[in-house]
């Protein structure tokens, strides 16, 4: 839940800037705004998860909401053509925060229905809006955000692994230990990096449609993405002793992620361009992958599982063209 109004305000904002990014110094101001808005939430972040209290959490994502609203604003009054456009966009965001602080009235029974009720206002709020006259957008642009945050994604994972070798330099006692779960890490954020990137994304975004079910199931990408970074935390702490998780479920933490996360890319961008024989393998080995939770050494055999998929990908690839000579 969290997650989403990370996830939901990241996607907002960059699809709004491939439009009408016009870096002056009130759009600079606005951003500004928006990361003030982010330092609240992650504020709330722990009062949302262990007392589920979304008071603070729910303050940040609206004025990063608002601040949103206020450059769809801009938008409307400086082009005639998509007037409409943006001010549907603005209209539909705010009516939707309105309802996300009612929310905080509701009784604890009514805040996850809720939620998801307000989950759907939000996502339909673009479906909405476009349906006047789409904005424009830069399929190479949009295909890079997504990338590089992907890319931030995976990068706490090599955080988490680089945590796992400073504590190991500080406990001799599990210096093994350790040092297979960093290097591990390390591996398996390498491998779903380099599946995440196997082909390009950019013709994904060819029309409305496409884009929506792109960005949408993205959702579900860099979720996994970050709950794959919080699996190796999970490793660590049960190397140390500092969880009362089941080694089974803490290791369901990490390899259901990965699962998720490779079956997610394969649906979206692989499955199109491989052999029928790869379209088996590699849905196979993501399975595999999760269901390694059950075995000993579930980390290691995760690691070996996303290397042969990697290698599956790359076994007879066609050549790619030149991105620059294209």
């Amino acid at each position: 839940m969290v997650f989403f109004a990370i996830w939901w305000a990241w996607m907002n904002f960059t699809w709004f800037a491939t439009s009408f990014g016009t870096e002056d110094w009130l759009y600079r101001i606005l951003t500004f705004f928006q990361m003030g808005g982010v330092l609240v939430l992650a504020a709330g972040v722990n009062p949302a998860v262990t007392e589920t209290d979304y008071r603070l959490a729910t303050l940040g994502y609206v004025i990063m909401r608002l601040a949103v609203v206020a450059q769809w604003l801009r938008a409307a009054q400086a082009d005639a053509r998509l007037r409409g456009t943006a001010l549907r966009y603005a209209a539909g965001i705010s009516v939707v925060q309105l309802l996300w602080v009612g929310r905080l009235l509701l009784p604890e029974q009514w805040s996850v229905p809720g939620f998801l009720l307000l989950v759907l206002a939000e996502i339909s709020v673009p479906i909405w809006a476009e349906r006047s006259r789409p904005t424009p957008w830069h399929p190479h642009h949009i295909a890079e955000r997504y990338g590089l945050f992907t890319i931030i994604l995976l990068g706490e994972s090599i955080l988490a692994s680089a945590n796992a070798v400073i504590d190991a330099a500080e406990d001799a006692e599990r210096l093994g230990a350790l040092i297979t779960i960093a290097v591990c890490g390390l591996i398996l954020a390498s491998g779903m990096w380099w599946i995440y990137f196997a082909r390009s994304h950019h013709e994904k975004f060819d029309r409305l449609r496409n884009s929506l079910i792109f960005g949408y199931a993205h959702y579900a990408i860099f979720a996994a993405a970050g709950t794959f970074s919080a699996g190796i935390e999970v490793a660590i702490d049960l190397d140390l002793g500092a969880t009362s998780l089941s080694p089974e479920a803490a290791a369901a933490t990490l390899t259901v992620p990965v699962a998720v996360f490779i079956l997610g890319i394969w649906f979206l961008t692989l499955k199109e361009s491989l052999t029928r024989a790869k379209n088996v393998l590699i849905p196979a080995l993501a399975v595999g992958i999760a269901l390694s939770a059950l075995a000993p050494q579930s980390l290691v055999l995760t690691a070996a599982g996303v290397i042969a998929l990697v290698v599956v990908l790359e076994l007879r690839r066609p050549p790619v063209v030149d991105s620059l000579a294209e």
